[in-house]
């Protein structure tokens, strides 16, 4: 069958590149990809019913939207109404992402463990409320940021900063409306779930780390790096996540009569009294599909072209028992401004050993690969611990460079210090 993947991030990437290795896949089209794509044709549309009417024509099978917006945007409703498989939720089950109220009042109504918090529409209200609650705290725009329009904000100064921020346009339409949440304490994780609207299923495991620096220090980032599985999520841990909050997340969109035959992508807080969600992301994570997928021994191919079907019950997906590591290469000055246009090297040579190299933020400048995303590449690698997981991503790792570049160098700090 023949597939096209929307997006051109490391997430697609990394989706693209698994599409590849399944024997009943026989071409892979991505819109619009990136220059790391190797063996997929990479095509230049994005208006959505140009991208509906080129999946008609050219007898696409599955279509697997990547990013969030599109989404938001409704890009499924297009495809569906075109008689199209497309693997995602519709545009109101989007709004799961696309509104962190929506999110939270469709928790609190379903009953999901998650933080308290409260809605602002304007600043003075929320300046209230912040005064009421104190710090540390958290402070989100509404809608979506591209996962910097959240802060944790450990003082009083830094939280209000954030709520300035947000109401004087710091993100757009995203920031004109205030969550503001309870700052939750514990070990991060993240879950995937496919669900068809009749059936939910966990798919794995993994933990991000979303500050920019090492130590988990710095800015909120989309992610400097994830490995898979995460440990805190033990055999006990994950029926109860199922117990508490899939099974429960399934029921919200029965009753809510959403059309949802896609992913769900959950960040937990986990403690002592069992996990919380942060949020809902109704689409892959970035970077946790890198070090997910390359763990993956079933067809990717099968799993969402049966789930947008509502055939998920049918579907047994596999999982390696190896350990997975991605490590993040950023532009020097992310979250905040960064230069672009500058060359990438050594990305044949971190390959050499196994690894593999997703793009995120390049493209292709004079016949030369240069940097322009904030976060640029994903290095990943697969290993039977890991331990020996991340000496080989971060043995790749240290073979690119481009002026500025930079990294974490402690991705996977958690999971050493359990094995300590």
């Amino acid at each position: 069958m023949k597939v096209l993947v929307i997006g051109g991030g490391g997430r697609e990437h990394a989706i693209a590149w698994k599409m590849t290795q399944d024997p009943e896949v026989t071409k892979v089209y991505c819109a619009p990809g990136n220059p790391g794509m190797k063996d997929i044709e990479c095509i230049d549309i994005s208006d959505h019913n140009e991208l509906a009417n080129f999946a008609k024509e050219n007898d696409i099978a599955l279509t697997m939207v990547g990013p969030e917006v599109p989404l938001c945007e409704g890009i499924v409703n297009i495809f569906r109404d075109k008689g199209l498989d497309v693997f995602g939720p519709d545009k109101d089950a989007a709004q799961l992402e696309g509104s962190k109220t929506y999110a939270n009042i469709f928790m609190d109504k379903y009953e999901i463990p998650t933080a308290a918090s409260g809605t602002f529409d304007n600043e003075a209200d929320a300046l209230t409320y912040l005064e009421a609650q104190g710090a540390p705290i958290v402070i989100k725009a509404d809608g979506l940021a591209a996962g910097k329009g959240v802060t944790v904000a450990d003082t009083m100064e830094q939280a209000v900063a954030a709520v300035k921020d947000c109401f004087d346009g710091a993100f757009g339409s995203a920031g004109a409306r205030v969550v503001i949440e309870e700052c939750l304490v514990g070990e991060e994780a993240s879950i995937f779930a496919f669900l068809d609207g009749e059936t939910i299923k966990f798919v794995a495991s993994a933990q991000d780390h979303k500050r920019a620096y090492e130590g988990d220090k710095g800015p909120n980032t989309g992610g400097m790096g994830t490995y898979s599985p995460a440990p805190v999520v033990d055999a006990e841990m994950e029926q109860f996540i199922k117990d508490e909050v899939l099974t429960k997340f399934l029921k919200g969109v029965q009753a809510e009569g959403l059309d949802f035959r896609g992913i769900v992508f959950i960040g937990l807080m986990i403690d002592e009294d069992g996990p919380k969600v942060l949020e809902f992301n109704v689409r892959f994570g970035d970077p946790e599909t890198q070090s997910v997928l390359i763990r993956m021994e079933s067809s990717l191919a099968d799993a969402l072209l049966k789930t947008a079907q509502g055939k998920l019950a049918e579907v047994d997906m596999k999982f390696s028992d190896d350990q997975a590591l991605c490590v993040v290469m950023a532009s020097g000055g992310y979250p905040a401004s960064y230069e672009k246009g500058h060359e990438i090297t050594g990305i044949e040579a971190a390959e050499e050993n196994g690894a593999m190299v997703f793009h995120a933020g390049t493209s292709l400048k004079d016949g030369k690969l240069v940097n322009t995303g904030g976060r640029v590449l994903g290095i990943t690698a697969r290993a039977a611990d890991i331990v020996t997981a991340r000496e080989k991503a971060y043995e790749a790792t240290k073979k690119i460079s481009w002026k500025d570049a930079f990294y974490r160098n402690d991705i996977a700090w958690r999971a050493l210090e359990r094995l300590k």
